[in-house]
């Protein structure tokens, strides 16, 4: 699809709590919604690991011991989707008014184009990525409390298995995508920080999901770094979305928003055990 060069704002900003992330993108997208801050591809790690729970998800599948006893935080996002352990990753965030034509339509189809996007920033790293499609989303992602662990429609795969999980919230402000691109390590340690019967479920949720998903690493055979898989998707936006792409930070109105978010919603138990 051919669309008129834009522009939008790119922000890259370093590892940070999950509150603080997920208030951020929060702060973007009413700024968006205002007309005072421009669409935004916004590209961030998360300092410490932080599991983030899709929006309808229940919290009594957190382990809350494994967390405090490693160290991670947890927060529940804005968007939908499974568990995600925040770790050794780049972490994307595109966030835009419904009038903006790359986001136009529904879920799936505003999905599709952003992935164009997603799968040439992948190419840029080296990677041969595919889109995943089925007829039907499987039926064990809707009880699966691990994003990565079953590729639903749509995700992007290398050699069939997940790379890329992604999730959207659609609001009257606009539309806010997150996505997940892990560069290294190891995957099976979400499943320490979830809840499971008993150990053989534990165990073999662990051999699930490395069947099913993967990392940049393990596709390349070497350890990419933030700064490049962060410096491809920039490139790929820009040519395959027909951006200018301009750098640029949080208006002074969006940190005051965003610092006021984390106290009243991510940071806050009524907010993050809600379900």
């Amino acid at each position: 699809m051919d669309y008129e060069r834009t522009t939008w704002r790119v922000i890259e900003h370093p590892p940070a709590k999950g509150a603080w992330n997920m208030s951020v993108d929060e702060a973007i997208l009413e700024g968006v919604y205002s007309g005072e801050s421009l669409p935004t591809l916004r590209l961030y790690a998360w300092d410490p690991a932080c599991l983030s729970l899709g929006h309808a998800q229940p919290f009594e599948e957190v382990d809350q011991d494994a967390l405090a006893e490693n160290g991670w935080d947890v927060v529940r996002r804005p968007t939908g989707g499974r568990a995600i352990l925040h770790v050794d990753e780049l972490t994307y965030a595109i966030i835009a008014p419904e009038t903006e034509p790359r986001v136009a339509g529904g879920v799936l189809q505003s999905y599709l184009r952003l992935s164009q996007a997603l799968l040439e920033a992948l190419r840029l790293i080296g990677l041969s990525p595919k889109a995943n499609e089925k007829d039907s989303e499987d039926k064990s992602s809707k009880t699966n409390p691990v994003c990565f662990e079953v590729p639903s429609n749509y995700e992007i795969t290398v050699q069939g298995r997940k790379l890329i999980g992604s999730a959207q919230a659609r609001r009257k402000e606009g539309i806010l995508q997150h996505g997940a691109l892990p560069l290294y390590g190891d995957l099976t340690r979400i499943i320490t920080a979830l809840n499971f019967k008993d150990d053989d479920s534990r165990g073999r949720a662990k051999s699930r999901l490395l069947d099913h998903a993967t990392t940049v690493e393990e596709e390349l055979g070497y350890r990419p770094t933030w700064a490049q898989a962060s410096k491809a998707f920039r490139k790929a936006f820009d040519s395959t979305l027909n951006l200018d792409l301009v750098r640029g930070e949080l208006t002074v109105r969006e940190k005051a928003r965003a610092e006021q978010l984390i106290t009243e919603k991510y940071a806050n138990a009524s907010w993050t055990k809600r379900i």
